[in-house]
């Protein structure tokens, strides 16, 4: 199988690569080529330009499917189905869950849950405008392709090589064991997906020719925030001790951190009917952990600093029993 995918050597996109090789494809990447040159030298590479509008890399070429990691304005993928349409068989849109309206929506929603009014092509990508906008990016897809069009919605996605240090975060800190400061709810419901089963699901939907929308979501077993830090100290072998602190007495974002999370849960139950796995939660931590340490760990991006996280539990220290 012929697959292109649309950028490719970042987080999501690479671990959707490295499965796509291990499954035999004839991978090609399209991208700047401005990182990662260094990965899959097996794959063949285009150089182009999204937010210039430069697909000419694209022209006469012809694949079995494209996978869009890397569209987030309309016009990005007007202009490659301007070029791929009758160059692909199908085409795989990576989407996102902020796609999803954001009140009335019950724990376990499907993918037919009502979608945000689209936005196109905002001049800025924030919390307002990134979800309407992967709307109208869905919508030019199904517009284009039809029957041809996937559209995959991913949750919150975890694992090695994530720039966000999304659950590096937490696996670092309860590495190194007691008080841990928690802003909001440790009941908080968590929902991430190991980045290697959402590859799985992407070649695999891609395999199959299956059509539709797909919610990318995990864990297996249900995963509270409180659960998941205690989880990743009992992958390092540590023991935390829980301080739940306000939100509000906190100066930066928290990873998985949420003011809202009721209805925020949704179904796996067609993803996983399609053939996505469910990597354990103990084994995505004990990876992160490693790729972590092997990587020297660098400043993170969120979370609290250690002096910072002194002053939270000098100033919030009541101990609570961790639930």
């Amino acid at each position: 199988m012929r697959v292109l995918v649309l950028g490719g050597t970042e987080f999501v996109g690479r671990a959707i690569v490295a499965d796509a090789l291990a499954s035999g494809a004839e991978v090609t990447l399209f991208n700047r080529g401005r990182t990662g040159r260094d990965l899959f030298p097996e794959a063949r590479r285009l150089v182009g330009d999204r937010d210039t509008g430069d697909y000419t890399a694209l022209r006469g070429g012809a694949w079995d499917a494209v996978v869009d990691v890397s569209g987030y304005l309309r016009r990005q993928v007007r202009q490659a189905a301007d070029v791929l349409e009758g160059a692909v068989g199908r085409y795989l849109f990576v989407s996102s869950h902020a796609v999803y309206v954001r009140v009335g929506v019950a724990p376990g929603s499907d993918e037919d849950t009502p979608l945000r009014p689209p936005v196109v092509d905002p001049p800025v990508l924030d919390e307002d405008t990134y979800g309407p906008s992967k709307v109208a990016c869905e919508q030019e897809v199904r517009e284009r392709f039809g029957e041809r069009a996937t559209v995959v919605r991913p949750g919150k996605v975890v694992g090695p090589h994530d720039p966000e240090d999304t659950l590096a975060y937490w696996v670092r800190r309860a590495a190194r064991g007691g008080r841990v400061a928690l802003p909001g709810d440790p009941r908080q419901p968590v929902q991430v997906v190991d980045s290697r089963d959402l590859a799985r699901l992407v070649v695999r939907l891609v395999e199959d020719g299956r059509a539709g929308a797909f919610h990318a979501v995990g864990p297996e077993r249900p995963v509270t925030l409180g659960g998941l830090v205690e989880t990743c100290a009992r992958v390092a072998g540590t023991q935390v001790e829980l301080v739940p602190v306000p939100v509000d007495a906190v100066s930066r974002s928290f990873p998985l951190v949420r003011p809202y999370w009721a209805g925020q849960q949704r179904s796996a139950a067609r993803a996983r009917a399609a053939g996505m796995p469910s990597t354990p939660l103990e084994a995505t931590v004990a990876d992160v952990l490693a790729w972590d340490r092997e990587r020297g760990e660098p400043p993170l991006r969120s979370g609290a600093s250690d002096e910072e996280e002194r002053a939270l539990l000098g100033c919030h220290g009541e101990r609570r029993p961790t639930p």
